[in-house]
């Protein structure tokens, strides 16, 4: 493909996807396929001659798009938003383009400057404590990761190595493996499964302290924990706050957690990969207060701020504890201006030596949007959230199983866990909408969580109808059947 076909074809494709975007509502929200729908489709291996486009083309109906589950449907109401905006594509085409790998600042100078940049920005935006800003003179900032999943465990392994180099410090006797042994970090019960993961990786046993009725974290519980594993010899060394739950969107008490941590030496680390968009609206901020007790702070643009995965933005208030974690060094990756103290090696801050240029990403949304439409955004998703709250209300079958703060809604019919497991199927079999469910307890829930960006009133009502009416299908048959 030469340029002049690339413009060509540039051009097709951005007209399939407009299409596609513009009349996803039309598509099925989830596939109707098996497992290994796929392989009979396609040859057994790749072809020996080049193909033309317009099969390739004609192909992404034929085999992908079937199987395809529509995240941006309005139709789609299950885990959480994955963002998507058309700034955020063209930003994307132009990193493609670009095609930098900037493992550090020499290996293209302005993919590191502008993620640096966006980091400061984006922490202004959302009323991060300025220690976690880089600025030109602070000892903090920010990098873009994959995932929260990897923030998480980037900051369980810096705290790791912060404690071995503390306490070697003290008794150089230690070994590295008799202080991992005797590490304990801790998170919610409520917590992502991520951050159980981490553990696994690292080496650091995690224990799970229990939530309150409103699944949140507290102090007591945290210090409870603290005292009985000391008491054994144990070394805390982390501890994992959530803000914005996956299962109900509940929030760690901070401003109990905070001062436990800062007190006993842990690092605190929140993981607040959905509701961190939602700080950028200041009436929500309340809900991040005690920040400034933590050590690192992440959420995921990816997710509700209109930014396409991945992109993963993760601050420390000192850059000096992550660096000093992974720093090599290898003489293929020096350059001059290394030691000048004015330059950011990001390939210090991740897993990965290499990255993409996902500050783009960033810049063109802010930009385009600005933060009074992006917080538009935010509000629409809340108050639409609220409107299916108030269908649930309405109907004394059902029941709200956790407060609605930001846009899910945890909900369930009142009885059995197995009714409402066979309500669950019989919704998405029907394939109108789809939507995923939690454990809350020992309690089988169903969630609601607005995600697309096209998503309008209309869609909630259809939305809470065809649920209703599933509902009363499966009521009447019971009750039919004796089984109420």
């Amino acid at each position: 493909m030469n340029a002049a076909e690339f413009r060509k074809r540039g051009k097709e494709m951005v007209d399939y996807v407009a299409d596609y975007l513009e009349h996803i509502e039309r598509r099925q929200v989830f596939p109707d396929i098996e497992p290994g729908y796929l392989r009979p489709l396609i040859p057994d291996s790749a072809p020996e001659e080049g193909e033309k486009y317009e099969e390739i083309i004609k192909d992404v109906e034929r085999v992908i798009m079937p199987g395809v589950t529509h995240w941006h449907s309005p139709y789609f109401f299950a885990y959480f938003p994955t963002g998507s905006s058309y700034p955020a594509m063209l930003a994307d085409m132009l990193c493609g383009a670009i095609g930098c790998i900037g493992f550090s600042w020499a290996s293209s100078p302005a993919c590191t400057e502008l993620e640096t940049v966006m980091l400061d920005w984006l922490g202004k935006m959302v009323g991060l404590p300025e220690q976690f800003l880089a600025g030109t003179k602070g000892e903090g900032g920010g990098v873009i990761q994959g995932t929260a999943s990897e923030a998480t465990l980037m900051a369980l392994l810096a705290a790791r190595t912060k404690v071995i180099r503390r306490l070697q410090a003290e008794n150089g006797k230690l070994t590295e493996s008799e202080i991992i042994s005797r590490m304990v970090a801790y998170t919610s019960d409520q917590a992502h499964s991520s951050v159980e993961r981490a553990s696994l990786i690292s080496g650091v046993r995690m224990k799970k302290i229990p939530s309150d009725e409103k699944f949140a974290a507290r102090g007591h519980a945290l210090k409870k924990a603290l005292e009985e594993d000391k008491a054994e010899g144990l070394i805390p060394v982390f501890f994992c706050a959530t803000l914005g739950t996956t299962n109900s969107c509940s929030f760690d008490n901070l401003m109990e957690l905070g001062p436990i941590c800062n007190a006993e030496k842990l690092w605190m680390h929140i993981d607040a990969a959905y509701a961190g968009s939602a700080f950028i609206c200041p009436e929500f901020r309340y809900l991040m207060k005690g920040v400034e007790f933590a050590d690192s702070f992440n959420f995921n643009p990816h997710k509700w701020l209109l930014v396409n995965f991945d992109c993963s933005a993760f601050w420390v208030k000192k850059r000096s504890d992550l660096i000093g974690a992974f720093k090599m060094d290898p003489v293929y990756l020096q350059y001059d201006q290394q030691e000048s103290g004015l330059v950011t090696d990001y390939r210090h801050w991740q897993i990965p030596l290499g990255r993409r240029f996902r500050s783009l990403k960033l810049w063109f949304v802010f930009r385009i949007y600005g933060i009074k439409g992006l917080q538009t955004h935010i509000r629409k998703h809340v108050d639409l959230a609220r409107e299916f709250l108030n269908h649930l209300s309405l109907d004394e079958r059902f029941e709200v199983c956790a407060p609605v703060i930001l846009g899910l809604v945890c909900f369930r019919l009142k009885g059995s866990n197995e009714l409402n497991k066979i309500l669950l199927q019989k919704i998405n079999n029907a394939k109108k909408i789809h939507i995923v469910p939690c454990c809350l307890g020992s309690t089988f829930v169903l969630r609601f969580a607005v995600c697309a960006s096209s998503v309008e009133s209309s869609h909630i009502q259809f939305a809470w109808k065809h649920i209703e009416e599933l509902a009363s299908e499966l009521l009447k048959t019971k009750s039919e059947e004796g089984c109420l």
